[in-house]
């Protein structure tokens, strides 16, 4: 695989603190032709969930070669382990702690190794910073060339966490709430594949808890100001949204609870 000088950064930091702008730092120290992209930073403080899926939405849509670091690190300065994982197109570094489960349903892993040779990190390594002293600087040796096998020890085996996948018959689907964005819509592990080989041509009533939603909009612009309504994201999740408004708060509703799909 050709690497790129690529480096994207996803994390809990926020923008108000400096942790973002430090990793940036000592990436170009290592690295001064790297290009950093922020794919967010705005995760729930320790929402490992979260960031899973955000980062397995976002990582595909960079070159080949592109070296994600992801740092949502509720267990920063434990035992839990730092990885570098390659696979057959891309680098990710990150935390073992599950933040890579929904990347690697869809990625090969080719190597994975335990991050423990501290020639690649900085000198002095704190308890509570591995994005400032392991992760970035691990990185950068990644896009000047240095191999997956000089960072540390091969792993077979990295943490995953529990991957919810929605329960299908002939005529009903039962999803979850994966995710509820800035914007309160509810992104569900329905995806619009599985939705049409189940649905084949059927009508449809969608049950929110004691809402029902019976057709599926292109666009929010079609459903009136207000009005709760079923639409397929970007991602091609099935999503739940109101037009101008706030879905999650207005059905007071929060990640992990049902989506049921009744086709008749």
């Amino acid at each position: 695989m050709n690497l790129t000088n690529i480096i994207t950064l996803t994390t809990d930091f926020g923008t108000t603190d400096i942790f973002v702008g430090v990793m940036k730092g000592v990436i170009l120290s290592i690295n001064p032709d790297a290009k950093i992209i922020d794919i967010t930073h705005d995760i729930e403080p320790q929402d490992v969930h979260a960031g899973a899926f955000l980062l397995s939405s976002a990582y595909r849509y960079f070159p080949p070669g592109t070296i994600h670091v992801g740092v949502i690190d509720p267990g920063v300065g434990s035992a839990r382990r730092a990885i570098a994982v390659e696979t057959e197109r891309y680098y990710f570094v990150a935390p073992d702690n599950g933040l890579l489960s929904y990347v690697l349903c869809k990625e090969k892993v080719r190597s994975a190794v335990n991050l423990t040779n501290p020639k690649y990190f900085l000198p002095q390594i704190s308890d509570t910073f591995h994005g400032r002293d392991i992760f970035a600087p691990v990185a950068a040796h990644i896009s000047r060339g240095v191999s997956l096998n000089s960072l540390g020890e091969q792993i077979t085996n990295i943490a995953q966490i529990p991957i919810s996948t929605p329960d299908t018959s002939e005529s009903e689907i039962i999803g979850h709430i994966l995710y509820i964005d800035r914007f309160g819509n509810l992104i569900t592990n329905i995806s619009q594949e599985l939705f049409e080989s189940v649905k084949r041509g059927r009508n449809f009533i969608i049950f929110v808890k004691d809402r029902q939603i019976q057709r599926i909009c292109r666009a929010y612009a079609e459903s009136s100001v207000g009005e709760l309504l079923g639409i397929f994201s970007s991602f091609g999740n099935l999503e739940i949204a109101i037009n101008e408004g706030n879905a999650a708060e207005t059905l007071e509703v929060k990640r992990g609870d049902a989506i049921k799909i009744r086709f008749q």
